[in-house]
């Protein structure tokens, strides 16, 4: 596996669909191509990165079907956008203090690439700081001088807002958002099935990093799960007996249990479900996970510069899988990646692309 220099690796995932419309709220399509293409990073169960990997050391799944991957090398050339969008509104507000002094991590994310960096501020309503610029310093410059905003924490809008101006970017551009915000959505206005829509049919990988959320939001979804919901002890869906890399994570869990069981036909309605409450129950994870980027928790300033570092440091040590889709039927498309003789390894890879229907 070459090793690669810059974020920009994870961020060229060119789906079945590429959206092109400028008005995020109405994700239609107005450009295809047939090459789905698939990040995955595998690891250890101590979480080192594996290398040496060949292609048929993969098994890619869509909707169930088992498809044909190529692994792809050479991608990094391409320029990148990259949406940096943070939560000023709600707890967000006690955070600001956390996102001074990144300018050279900023830069060792971005890579040596032709770039553009945008700054989003968020609470009840996004808000464009500083728009795409090739300057990193621009950004560096406006993340240490937010300002507090009110109580809302609208994370769904502000990445729909996001994505919505990286599709105003040139279309050679890949595309990433590095969001920082609590961990579940409070307030957006965005309906959770537009949400995940728009983020599965739209190329771009989210990197999230994130900090509790209220006791009073956590306490309501967890309300909303109860205990007969987890299967028959030691079974696929329950807690008692899990792998250890579900720890914490019994929505991937869920999604995993239905990837093995559901018959293909089924799969993609399944996976919208549990993707859905997913983005309920913990936004900021449930997001990086869908596009195939990296979840963070962080307290502070520090927990911050070391996750992003680990990030710059990860992501040189990504696979990324293409393969033309057999049945690229409307609708959702689940994926799965497997090892096919290392079943002790870890993979994290992109989980779901859109196809529109023909018109």
């Amino acid at each position: 596996m070459r090793f690669l220099s810059s974020l920009a690796v994870v961020f060229s995932l060119s789906g079945v669909c590429v959206a092109q419309e400028s008005d995020a709220t109405r994700p239609a399509i107005k450009a295809r191509s047939n090459l789905v293409m698939v990040p995955v990073f595998v690891s250890t169960n101590h979480g080192q990165p594996v290398f040496g990997l060949k292609a048929n050391d993969f098994v890619l799944t869509d909707n169930g079907n088992p498809q044909r991957a190529t692994l792809e090398v050479d991608i990094d050339s391409q320029p990148l956008a990259v949406a940096i969008v943070v939560e000023t509104g709600g707890v967000g507000a006690t955070h600001l203090d956390d996102y001074k002094e990144l300018d050279s991590i900023i830069d060792a994310l971005v890579g040596n690439v032709e770039r553009r960096v945008a700054v989003i501020a968020f609470d009840g309503k996004p808000q464009l700081i500083v728009p795409f610029s090739s300057k990193t310093e621009d950004a560096s410059n406006a993340l240490a001088s937010l300002s507090a905003g009110d109580h809302g924490a609208a994370i769904l809008d502000a990445v729909t807002f996001a994505v919505g101006q990286l599709r105003e970017q040139p279309t050679e551009y890949r595309r990433a958002i590095v969001l920082f915000s609590e961990t579940i959505d409070q307030g957006s206005e965005t309906k959770l099935n537009d949400a995940l829509r728009l983020i599965s049919d739209t190329n771009t990988a989210i990197y999230s990093f994130a900090f509790s959320s209220t006791r009073s939001a956590v306490s309501h979804e967890a309300a909303r799960f109860s205990s007969h919901d987890a299967g028959p002890e030691h079974g696929c869906f329950s807690r008692t007996g899990a792998d250890s890399e579900y720890e914490g994570h019994y929505n991937k869990q869920v999604l995993d249990c239905i990837s093995q069981l559901a018959p293909p036909l089924r799969l993609a309605t399944m996976s919208f479900l549990a993707a859905r409450n997913g983005l309920r129950a913990n936004t900021a994870e449930s997001l990086a996970q869908l596009t195939g980027g990296e979840f963070y928790h962080f307290n502070d300033a520090k927990h911050v510069k070391s996750g992003l570092i680990r990030v710059s440091n990860n992501i040189p040590n990504y696979y990324v899988l293409s393969f033309r889709p057999a049945y690229p039927s409307p609708g959702l498309h689940a994926l799965r990646v497997a090892m096919k003789d290392h079943r002790q390894l870890l993979t994290r890879f992109r989980r779901e692309y859109w196809v529109e229907e023909t018109k």
